[in-house]
């Protein structure tokens, strides 16, 4: 069974705790406080691995988990950080919340690695509380606490043309006939297992790629057969072409088998059926001459509609080429960026969003937000990035945070305190 569907749980790396020491030296009978701080734990991330096209790796391990930071030791050592762990996946693979079914990644296009999972923040040792009223703290923090959660991984094949029919219309054929694929051909009468992509060159050079797209049945978007586990596949498509039976050998009504599968792209995404179409009426070896009533009846229903056929046959190449030069056409007017999901969720935000927080005004005028979901998110968010930055923003627009400091009555130029951070507010 072709791999393109796991479900696997993830865990980022624990913060190690900040150490709680003092400095015991011959001639110095009361050193102040050197407890180090703790590692900060490791990070989850994905990377696009090009020698791979299933999700086979995920499919009978479930629990990965990245290294915890280290404690902090004695003489102000910094304890280590944990070792991230790296996850590889194939180009095309949507990384999803298990619970909500939202984006979290899209590793396709530019999106070669991505941290999914941030590690928690190492605790700082008690040498950081020292004060002119308490020099020797018997107090370290926590290392930040680790996030786990249980993701899908959907892997959506990236190609150009994606090639659709029923069984046994002679997919696996064209695609050998005009790509590097060697797909396994005989006379099945049931679905290819798996999609087959392969790349068509072009006399001048622009050439594209083109997939095999199976398990295309009735009832295929509620699930029946193989439908769900590969229409997933057409979304990333510009061109769809429509394989078809023209010599009639299976005993199938080529006009309803098109009507059939539009049916259930579009009971699928019905953005699919915006894509440009073109019908290949495959077979014309086995007819005589190279028209008849079925590749008629063909354009008669679908010509007047813009969607081109064209007679060809698989097995000689007859009349293959003018159907390549079309889709190409179609390919030029479409857009040339690659299709890449835009995220929808984001674990941290998750997370966090049932802890409590508070916002108080200090004697100088300041807003104060302290509470465990400022403390933990400061501790997830690099603060010094600007990417880092933004996030943090982000979190605190959709928290009702920024709405409920403007309640408050703040003002341009204000300033807001959020433990060792200090911010201007500017709407």
């Amino acid at each position: 069974m072709f791999a393109d569907r796991a479900k696997i749980i993830i865990k980022s790396g624990r913060g190690g705790d900040g150490h709680v020491s003092f400095r015991r030296e011959k001639y110095v009978p009361d050193g102040g406080p050197d407890g180090g701080d703790g590692g900060k734990g490791g990070d989850v991330i994905f990377v696009v691995d090009e020698g791979l096209n299933t999700l086979t790796d995920y499919r009978h391990r479930r629990k990965f988990a990245a290294e915890p930071g280290q404690e902090g030791g004695k003489k102000n050592c910094h304890g280590k950080n944990g070792e991230d762990l790296i996850l590889k996946v194939p180009e095309g693979t949507v990384i999803k919340d298990a619970d909500s079914g939202k984006i979290i990644a899209d590793m396709s296009g530019e999106n070669r690695r991505m941290v999914v999972l941030r590690g928690g923040r190492g605790g700082l040792g008690n040498q950081h509380f020292a004060t002119s009223t308490m020099q020797a703290p018997k107090y370290a923090q926590p290392g930040q606490e680790a996030i786990e959660i249980e993701v899908l991984l959907e892997l959506k094949v990236i190609a150009d043309v994606g090639l659709v029919g029923f069984p046994n219309v002679g997919k696996s054929t064209f695609l050998s006939r005009v790509t590097n694929a060697q797909p396994k051909i005989a006379n099945y009468h049931f679905t290819t297992l798996q999609p087959n992509l392969g790349v068509v060159d072009m006399e001048d050079g622009n050439g594209f790629v083109i997939a095999d797209i199976p398990g295309l049945i009735e009832g295929a978007s509620d699930g029946i057969g193989l439908g769900h586990e590969f229409l997933r596949h057409i979304e990333r498509t510009k061109v769809i072409v429509h394989i078809v039976d023209a010599a009639g050998t299976e005993g199938r009504d080529p006009i309803a088998d098109i009507h059939a599968i539009n049916k259930e792209l579009s009971a699928y995404n019905p953005e699919l059926l915006k894509k440009p179409q073109v019908i290949a009426a495959n077979k014309i070896d086995a007819i005589y001459g190279d028209e008849n009533e079925i590749i008629d009846s063909l354009r008669n229903e679908f010509e007047r509609d813009g969607i081109r056929v064209y007679p060809i046959s698989a097995v000689s190449g007859k009349g293959v080429r003018e159907l390549l030069f079309h889709v190409r056409e179609l390919l030029s007017k479409c857009p040339k960026e690659a299709i890449v999901y835009e995220p929808e969720f984001d674990p941290a935000l998750g997370f966090f969003k049932d802890e409590p927080y508070t916002i108080t005004r200090a004697e100088d005028g300041a807003f104060v937000v302290e509470g465990p979901k400022i403390e933990k998110m400061l501790g997830y968010t690099n603060m010094d990035s600007e990417k880092g930055f933004l996030f943090f923003q982000k979190f605190m627009r959709e928290q009702g945070i920024l709405k409920e400091l403007e309640e408050m009555g703040i003002e341009d130029g204000d300033t807001v305190r959020m433990y060792y951070n200090e911010f201007d507010y500017y709407k």
